[in-house]
Order: structure tokens, then sequence, then C-alpha cells
């Protein structure tokens, strides 16, 4: 019995998964919306990788993304069905990108919290080609074999995609001009300002805010500047004093941490375009702030 070769072969395989695994996360991430979820589809994917007959992969990164990207894809099926019963609007879950700023990938593509929102309203392989594509920039042939589909399909689901998010989202502005609408917006939250708040929200905005049904939040979106800025002011007077802010980073963009007593209880994203802020994201759910709050503190 060969205890040394078995030995080897086990530590080429855990330097090889070490080695994939930020590209792995990156994936499952961008395709669920979900760190929890995404790091299960990893760990799946590990104990795939230790059953497989590794002497006969040439390439084990490639293995591992298309065995990643197949999990998270039937991960994102079973997902669906139980957020068709999700109370309120589902955000996906926030990251700290302050701590890992690429999350495995060679362009941040995919990761903005609104497009990760917008995301969820395509299909899972339509979401894959897109995340593999965009994020990625896997050739389209590959997709394919990761896909088990044609490569025209492959450049067909990518196209839709795309062309969905154009339709959706107007293109979105830098950080520094960001984080100067969303802190302008602060202020006149803070405070109740109507007038000031309307000065930065675009006609059609509308405001999400995620509780799980855990927390007092709007359990339907918010549309329109006048409704928005009204709602924001009407709970202003409750919400705001008890609490403190801080600015973090959160999957690749300015947001703010709210805390109360040290305890997180909202993060606050926006969409924004040169118009304004199109789009208000509060994650409330304290399932989804956990994870972030911890990493936010460590960091």
């Amino acid at each position: 019995m060969n205890t040394d070769g078995n030995e080897e072969s086990l530590d080429r395989a855990v330097r090889d998964f070490e080695a994939a695994r930020p590209r792995l996360f990156g994936i499952a991430y961008r395709i669920l919306g979900s760190a929890v979820e995404a790091e299960d589809v990893v760990q799946e994917s590990w104990l795939r990788w230790q059953n497989a007959e590794r002497a006969d992969i040439r390439e084990p990164a490639a293995f591992l993304a298309t065995v990643t990207t197949r999990l998270a894809i039937n991960a994102a099926q079973s997902a669906a069905a139980r957020r068709e019963s999700y109370i309120g609007p589902w955000i996906p879950e926030p990251v700290d990108t302050g701590a890992d700023p690429q999350l495995g990938a060679e362009r941040a593509e995919a990761l903005d919290l609104a497009v990760l929102f917008l995301l969820e309203k395509l299909n899972p392989v339509e979401r894959a080609a897109y995340v593999l594509r965009e994020a990625f920039d896997y050739p389209y042939a590959r997709i394919a074999e990761m896909l088990e589909t044609s490569e025209a399909n492959t450049r067909q689901l990518a196209s839709r995609a795309r062309k969905r998010l154009a339709e959706e989202r107007r293109q979105a502005v830098d950080s520094r001009t960001h984080r100067r609408l969303l802190k302008a917006f602060l202020g006149a939250a803070q405070a109740g300002d109507m007038s000031e708040l309307e000065k930065v929200l675009t006609q059609d905005v509308v405001s999400y805010a995620d509780g799980g049904g855990v927390r007092g939040a709007s359990r339907i979106p918010v549309v329109g500047r006048t409704r928005v800025a009204r709602y924001l002011v009407a709970f202003a007077p409750r919400f705001w004093p008890p609490t403190e802010v801080r600015w973090v980073e959160a999957n690749g963009r300015p947001a703010v941490l709210v805390t109360v007593e040290g305890a997180a209880v909202a993060l606050l994203t926006a969409d924004v375009s040169e118009r304004g802020i199109e789009r208000l994201l509060w994650v409330l759910n304290p399932d989804k702030l956990a994870r972030y709050a911890a990493s936010a503190a460590a960091g």
C-alpha cells in the first residue's frame, strides 16, 4: 500500500483546490446571489474533487469551475422556488469586497448588488452564461462545454442577459460620484428633508427593503420620487435617531452600514446613474447582515 503516494496525491489535490477556491466562490456567488449558498456549493465541489479520478484530469481549475457552475445552476433552480415564498423583496446577500476586492474575477462585472438583483430575473443558465463571460472572460466555446450546450446557444444566452440588463439599468457612475450622491441622500434621509431627497432621486426611483419578514420593512417596493421621499420622511424620526452610520464597501460600491449599539440593523446601497439614484436597496434581514457585519468589523 503506497501511503506516501496517497498522501502526496491528496496534498496536490488540496493545493489545486485552494488555488481555485476564490474563483469557484466568485462564480457560485454571482450565480446564486448568496454567500452562504455559494460556500455550500464550493464545499460540494471539494467533495466531488476528492472523489474524482484526478489522475485523468489535466486541468484541475477547469474541471472545478465546470463542477461548481453546474452545482450552482442546480442550487439556483432550487432556490427560485424558495424565493417565491420569501416575504417581501429579495435582495442578494451583500459581501464585503474590502476584504476580497475581486472575489476571484479578473473583472468586477456582475458583482454590484444592483446587477445581482437584476440577474435574479434571468433563469439560472442565462445568469451563468453572463457571469462566466462578463466576469471571468471565458471563451464562448469553453462556456458551452461547461453548460453542456452549443456555442451558438451560449452566445444567445449571454446576449439575452446583456440585453435584459441594458433594458433595466442605466449606465452606472464612478465610485466617487456614487458616494457623493449617496452621501447627499443619507443626509437628506436622516434630516427628513423632502426637497433635498427629491433632488437626488430620479423620477422613477424604486426603493426595495429586504427584511425577510423579520424586521418592520415595507413588503412591497415603493415607486416614484414623491412616494419614496414621503416614505423616507415619514419613518425618519423613528428610524434614524438611535443609529450610527459607517461608510463601508459592499460588492465593490460605497455603502452605508447602519448600527444600533454596535449591532447591524441595515445596509444601504444604491444604484446610481448620471440622472441620480435609480434604486435604493435596504438589506434589513439579520441573516444577510450578520456575515457582512462580522467581516466589516474584522476589517
